[in-house]
């Protein structure tokens, strides 16, 4: 060997394995809290072993994998990570929902250029607690350090959910009918959708994070993590599965994109903004980035996260079974005719 160069290794190329193994073992605790008797082997394997057994008779698999866009970036411009991975969570189970499955299991995986050991604990901390909220293992992931792919500071995060449901309980939109009531269920704010735009607005607005909306801060509201629908819906399904026709997770593409998304292409949908009243934050980016309306209900969720269709004489129970699990929400329209092209119409 050459005395004139020194030796290479994998730490002064950048990687610090000392480092990620701390935060594997940091976060043990956290993802034990999230087992399941399902979970044969997770945490630290080549692969993590989930067993169905005999819970379910004619099971189909449903998958999801999701991000949380540019989010991440407001969540680290304000250094804090304890929330971001219940968006991560929650974008991949809630869409799981839709088509009436029980998430199961979740992977995630995080990337960054130099792996600070606090910071990939608080979002995996907060990825366990996605799990715990949602009923599903965290049975494994990747923490991935990538020198010169990420700017000091930044990382990226994605998601991967499957979870399982009987196929005669399968929600596929095929009994949705004319005349069917849509359900609107409360959001906790934006959710994870549309960050590319309020840190537009944010810069126009002179990013002032200290000012109260709704009596938090600005900060708070447009970092509040996503609702995560699962427990609520999953116990509405086994109370009045035959009530719901179709589910819809409002996320890109906000309410004009996603609900029509699950309905019958010889039908459309019709929705009142009277019906309900939108967090203040939704008033404040509206505002401040003086954005039309049809550009905020085809980016946003403007205050309704998720949505159940069902025949009208069943909304009465629906909204009680809602209630009482702690969600408020409202009739918000109704499923009618297509007319032409136009399949959605907001007024």
């Amino acid at each position: 060997m050459s005395s004139e160069k020194p030796s290479l290794t994998y730490r002064a190329a950048g990687v610090d394995i000392d480092a990620g193994e701390q935060v594997v073992e940091r976060i043990r605790p956290l993802v034990a809290r999230t087992h399941r008797a399902e979970v044969m082997a997770g945490l630290g394997g080549f692969g993590a072993l989930f067993e169905l057994g005999n819970r379910f008779t004619d099971p189909v698999l449903v998958s999801g994998t999701d991000g949380v866009g540019t989010k991440l970036k407001l969540a680290q411009m304000l250094d804090r990570h304890d929330t971001i991975g219940i968006d991560l969570v929650g974008m991949c189970v809630n869409d799981v929902l839709v088509q009436g499955a029980e998430p199961l299991f979740f992977l995630d995986y995080f990337a960054t250029g130099k792996l600070d050991v606090d910071t990939a604990v608080a979002v995996v901390g907060g990825i366990a607690r996605g799990c715990e909220l949602a009923g599903c293992a965290l049975i494994g992931g990747e923490t991935a350090e990538m020198p010169d792919m990420y700017p000091p500071g930044e990382y990226d995060l994605a998601g991967f959910c499957v979870g399982a449901v009987e196929k005669s309980s399968l929600i596929d939109g095929s009994k949705i009918r004319d005349g069917d009531v849509i359900v609107g269920i409360a959001s906790s704010g934006p959710h994870s959708n549309g960050y590319s735009l309020i840190r537009r607005v944010l810069q126009r607005a002179g990013n002032p994070l200290s000012e109260k909306i709704d009596g938090v801060s600005l900060a708070d509201a447009l970092l509040a993590p996503t609702t995560i629908y699962v427990k609520p819906i999953r116990r509405l399904l086994r109370a009045h599965a035959s009530a719901v026709h179709g589910l819809a997770h409002i996320t890109g593409g906000g309410l004009t994109e996603n609900i029509i998304r699950v309905v019958p292409e010889n039908l459309g949908i019709e929705l009142d903004s009277s019906t309900w009243k939108a967090p203040g934050v939704f008033e404040w980016l509206q505002r401040e980035g003086d954005i039309e309306p049809a550009e905020m209900w085809r980016t946003f969720n403007c205050g309704i996260g998720y949505t159940v269709i069902a025949s009208e004489s069943d909304a009465g129970r629906i909204g009680s079974a809602l209630a009482d699990a702690g969600l408020a929400s409202w009739v918000i329209g109704r499923v009618v005719p297509a007319a032409g092209d136009q399949r959605v119409r907001i007024r």
